[in-house]
């Protein structure tokens, strides 16, 4: 153990889950702590519904992020979000698709091959990945999700080359499984944006990784039954003062799985998007009502990945 910490030492990580639970000393660039993030939004009608809920019960959103793939939707479907993020001030992120488990193979499909995620196996889908992000972009859009390494690495090389905007946000999904600080750090390096981290995971693990790390982390307060259905409402206070910058995530406990989506789950998207709204106002009121003093971000803040249209 002490050739190990030894060695963390030297690299300036923390030597262990930091279960002194200092106070996080980063911020957005507009000095806010957190943003509401409203996850699976699955088209623009749920994304049309999830406005108009957050605009009934006056809570602001900063991203929606969509869980489907830009491949399954239209060049209109596209745009129609885009609008609709431009309007409002919103990021709107779309995944990146096709993925292992959608594709011609099996083996994302096995017992133990399930351990391939949502990445893309091979060159050929790794092609087909990045002119996913084309289009999105030439569609408006400025941030993707993504739950592959290689992806993100050639997405930001596109960036570096002109070949995608610069301001593109590349967001590392929860399901491509990073599970400590330094593999964290290495996806930082390759070129993501934000991380969305393991939906359970600790205020010292979470606090360790904030001393590696700059960028926002995005965690899951409500978590999907797919990702352990955990409900840390109580818990935010603490987790902000951790973690901060943190985008909010709500999903949504007891609720079907709609990957992919379509016009055939489009009432199922539209329900549960405003649940999801609901179960964030939840959580917006029990902060205020802890006492503990964190500022939220404005609608249309700089940095988000706000459309171009």
């Amino acid at each position: 153990m002490n050739t190990a910490q030894n060695l963390l030492d030297l690299l300036d990580l923390p030597t262990g889950d930091r279960h002194d639970l200092p106070a996080s000393p980063r911020r957005f660039p507009d000095g806010a702590h957190y943003r509401v993030e409203i996850p699976s939004v699955e088209g623009p009608a749920a994304m049309a519904a999830v406005l108009d809920e957050a605009a009934r019960r006056g809570l602001t959103i900063h991203r929606v992020s969509q869980g489907s793939g830009i491949m399954l939707l239209t060049n209109s479907d596209i745009r129609d979000m885009a609008q609709l993020g431009r309007e409002h001030g919103i990021e709107v992120c779309l995944f990146v698709g096709p993925r292992a488990p959608w594709e011609g193979s099996g083996q994302a499909l096995t017992p133990d091959g399930k351990i391939f995620g949502w990445r893309h196996t091979g060159m050929d889908q790794l092609v087909y990945a990045f002119e996913d992000v084309v289009r999105g972009v030439e569609n408006g859009i400025r941030s993707v999700l993504v739950a592959d390494e290689g992806l993100v690495w050639l997405l930001d090389q596109g960036r570096q080359r002109g070949l995608l905007p610069a301001d593109l946000i590349i967001k590392a999904s929860a399901l491509m499984g990073a599970a400590n600080p330094v593999g964290i750090r290495l996806l930082v390096e390759a070129g993501i944006n934000t991380v969305n981290v393991a939906s359970d995971i600790s205020p010292a693990r979470l606090a360790a990784l904030r001393q590696v790390i700059d960028i926002p982390i995005d965690l899951y307060i409500e978590g999907p039954d797919g990702l352990g259905g955990f409900t840390r409402y109580y818990e935010l206070p603490e987790i902000l003062r951790v973690g901060a910058p943190l985008y909010l995530k709500f999903g949504l406990r007891n609720a079907p799985n709609i990957y992919p989506s379509g016009l055939h789950l489009e009432n199922t998207a539209i329900a549960t998007g405003r649940e999801r709204v609901r179960r964030a106002a939840i959580a917006m009121e029990l902060l205020a009502r802890s006492g503990a003093s964190f500022v939220a971000s404005r609608a249309g803040a700089g940095d988000l990945g706000i459309p171009v249209i």
